[in-house]
């Protein structure tokens, strides 16, 4: 399994810990979620993650690709064309992450009325 090499040497805690290295902040956790629809363009992700921006989707992506969380197919045709898909590795931490989304949604009247919640 490839890790990002920015994680090579890294020991964790537990496994909480390795998880959230993987994902480091929120715009993976929506990009992983969005490409669970199948494979996106780019603009397709852009557009569907509401507040990012289009360098941060780069950076993001380019992540997400080194630790083997997202697969990025070039098609080789005129205009160019790029998808990016969820690797089976990707899709393992989509199985994961379904339950945090539930719980999300389960409490989010509760979230929202914590002051400065969104802000977060």
């Amino acid at each position: 399994m490839l890790v990002g090499v920015w994680m090579k040497g890294k020991t964790f805690s537990c496994g909480l810990d390795a998880a959230i290295a993987v994902m480091g902040g929120k715009w993976k956790a929506l990009i992983l979620w969005e490409l669970t629809e199948g494979p996106r363009r780019f603009g397709e992700l852009r557009r569907s993650v509401p507040g990012i921006s289009e360098r941060m989707l780069i950076l993001q992506l380019r992540e997400m690709q080194t630790s083997d969380l997202v697969a990025r197919e070039a098609y080789h045709q005129v205009p160019p064309k790029v998808e990016y898909s969820l690797t089976d590795f990707g899709h393992s931490l989509v199985t994961a992450l379904t339950a945090l989304g539930e719980w999300g949604e389960a409490h989010m009247e509760r979230i929202e009325a914590i002051p400065d919640a969104k802000a977060r």
